[in-house]
Order: structure tokens, then C-alpha cells, then sequence
């Protein structure tokens, strides 16, 4: 049974840091694609980074340069940075592995 648990969300400042991680148990990750989305209440979920398993990234317009996703394998997890933290990505955001599975999602607030 695949399980993705996201954890690093929480309340920071406008311009402040995050970093998200998502270990997944039950499966290895090193052949399969993995990716973070967000969602804010009305909204539909929206991707916001992605890797391939061989280690090319794609980014969401809004997120370009202040987002960085990573990859590490060996610990079966997979991160995403977030420099510059504005408002507007205030979200929960969810983990995906394989397009198939998601975790239950880490809260960010981004707040003065």
C-alpha cells in the first residue's frame, strides 16, 4: 500500500521560507515522477511543481524561481523549497507519486 506523508507547512511571513517534505512508504520512487500541488478553498487543485525520474523539473508560472523541487531517492522523499513566500500561496499542498497517489496535505500560511 502506497502512503505519502507531506510534513514543513506551517505560518511564515510575507517573503519568508518553507520546506515541504513528502516521504513515501510502499513503493520506491526513483522510476516515477513526483509532484506538489496546491489548493485554496473554491479553487481547483493546481499543480505547482513537478520531477521526473531524471531529475527534470517543470514549475508553475507563478511559483518560477522561488520554488524549487528536489528529489532524494535514497530516502524515498521528495522536497519542495519556497523562497520568497508571498500571500497568494497561501494553499494546502498535497504530494503526488506516479499521478496515481496523493497525501492528506500540509497547510502553508503566508501572513503578517
Amino acid at each position: 500500500q502506497v502512503q505519502l506523508v507531506e510534513s514543513g507547512g506551517g505560518l511564515v511571513q510575507p517573503g519568508g521560507s518553507l520546506r515541504l517534505s513528502c516521504v513515501v512508504s510502499g513503493s520506491l520512487i526513483r522510476l516515477r515522477s513526483m509532484a506538489w500541488y496546491r489548493q485554496t478553498p473554491g479553487k481547483e487543485r493546481e499543480q505547482v511543481a513537478r520531477i521526473s525520474p531524471g531529475f527534470a523539473t517543470s514549475y508553475a508560472d507563478s511559483v518560477k524561481g522561488r520554488f524549487t523541487i528536489s528529489r532524494d531517492n535514497a530516502k524515498n522523499t521528495v522536497y519542495l523549497q519556497m523562497n520568497n513566500l508571498k500571500p497568494e500561496d497561501t494553499a494546502v499542498y498535497y504530494c503526488n507519486y506516479d499521478s496515481n497517489y496523493w497525501g492528506k496535505g500540509t497547510l502553508v500560511t503566508v501572513s503578517s
